[in-house]
């Protein structure tokens, strides 16, 4: 009997919960399925989804308009293997033997769904290349 090897997880990171890392949560989950165990916080989130966020994934095919921003816990960073922060400065909590990225992508508070595509894109393309790297289909 094979042991089944142990998914990834990873955690997105941003202020608000509402735009980015809601974008690269709901794309990891879109693109590698159940291969890779996918979080999302905020250190200060917001009420509801950005729907500029909403209507720009929506283009691609995705649904995030039931997703809710969620408080950053401790035990959140904890349980997972890669932490992925965009633009939340110094509050996520850091722990020994966790991987840390830090993505650099405008905000996307306050803009149309114009403003959010090229945002959306450049997730997409970061989330295809973190799969390849942690998440390789089977037999890659």
């Amino acid at each position: 009997m094979n042991t089944p090897v142990e998914r990834p997880s990873v955690l997105f990171v941003c202020v608000h919960n509402a735009g980015r890392s809601q974008m690269a949560a709901a794309f990891l989950t879109h693109l590698a399925g159940d291969r890779v165990q996918v979080r999302s916080a905020g250190s200060a989130p917001a009420a509801t989804v950005n729907p500029a966020v909403v209507e720009a994934m929506a283009e691609v095919g995705i649904n995030v308009s039931a997703e809710v921003p969620k408080v950053l816990t401790v035990e959140a960073v904890q349980a997972s293997d890669v932490v992925i922060t965009m633009g939340c400065g110094d509050t996520c909590p850091v722990f020994p033997g966790k991987r840390y990225l830090d993505w650099e992508l405008q905000d996307p508070a306050g803009q149309g769904v114009d403003a959010v595509r090229p945002i959306r894109d450049e997730i997409e393309k970061r989330i295809r290349g973190l799969i390849d790297e942690i998440a390789p289909p089977a037999g890659a």
